[in-house]
């Protein structure tokens, strides 16, 4: 089955994970809806930018994720939805007494809520269409928990549950919702880490990549965007299409122990 001509609506997807999926589909002629809650030249120019590269349509919209109302616009001034990527997600780190409530409410909301929100409004338009991929990405923390991450780690696990109450709930229908937990990814701002980590503990940064960074990874290797964006491309695909409620682990063993 050609994806081309279909359209994929990416939540948080001005950078990192969220703009290498919407390259990955326009690769293979599939139209893009990027998104975050800015509005600037930049914003738009990657938009143009993938629809010249690619020859699809792609177009940016800005959206607020932390409101549910601009979720649900989203959807509805995307026009279509084929693909809903909810990747939306933002990080705070503190111990649970001192964990800031106004921290706690937006990532709830914005790692957790949108997901609810933008999957809502979509399924009435994949309904309409016939067919329909629902693909959240998730986190190796939403199987597995870590000190500090209380906000987050509770957010992730939702999806979790919330992707198999989709399945279910679409199980009859040409639908599928699935969940990828990667585990730590190198983007920009990760690599951005590196050199800051070495330094606070007086180690090289290959040491800081092995033994702090990816301390609970036992590959010891980071996951790509590119292959995040290959594992939507596939639960896109024919070959996936009764494979729905259940999360893939792209965490180089994390989960496994």
């Amino acid at each position: 089955m050609s994806l081309k001509g279909k359209t994929a609506v990416i939540t948080g997807s001005n950078s990192g994970i969220g703009l290498g999926v919407a390259r990955e589909l326009a690769k293979i002629g599939v139209n893009v809806v990027l998104n975050s809650y800015t509005d600037g030249e930049d914003d738009h120019k990657l938009a143009a930018d993938i629809a010249s590269e690619f020859g699809v349509t792609a177009r940016y919209i800005r959206a607020d994720m932390s409101k549910s109302g601009d979720c649900r616009a989203l959807i509805e001034k995307a026009g279509t939805c084929d693909i809903l990527i909810n990747n939306a997600g933002i990080q705070h780190v503190a111990p649970v007494q001192d964990f800031p409530i106004e921290k706690w409410d937006a990532i709830i909301a914005i790692n957790m809520s949108s997901a609810f929100h933008t999957t809502a409004a979509a399924l009435s338009v994949m309904r309409d269409a016939g067919w329909g991929r629902v693909i959240n990405i998730a986190s190796a923390h939403g199987l597995r928990a870590s000190p500090f991450k209380s906000a987050y780690v509770t957010a992730k696990h939702g999806v979790v549950g919330m992707t198999k109450v989709v399945a279910l709930e679409t199980a009859k229908e040409p639908i599928t919702a699935n969940a990828i937990c990667p585990g730590y990814v190198l983007t920009a701002m990760v690599e951005k880490q590196i050199p800051a980590t070495a330094k606070e503990y007086g180690i090289s940064e290959d040491e800081a990549i092995e033994k702090v960074i990816l301390a609970k990874q036992p590959s010891k290797e980071f996951v790509t965007v590119e292959q995040l964006a290959g594992i939507v491309t596939f639960l896109c695909s024919d070959a996936a299409s009764q494979i729905t409620g259940t999360t893939i682990a792209a965490d180089g063993g994390w989960t496994s122990q």
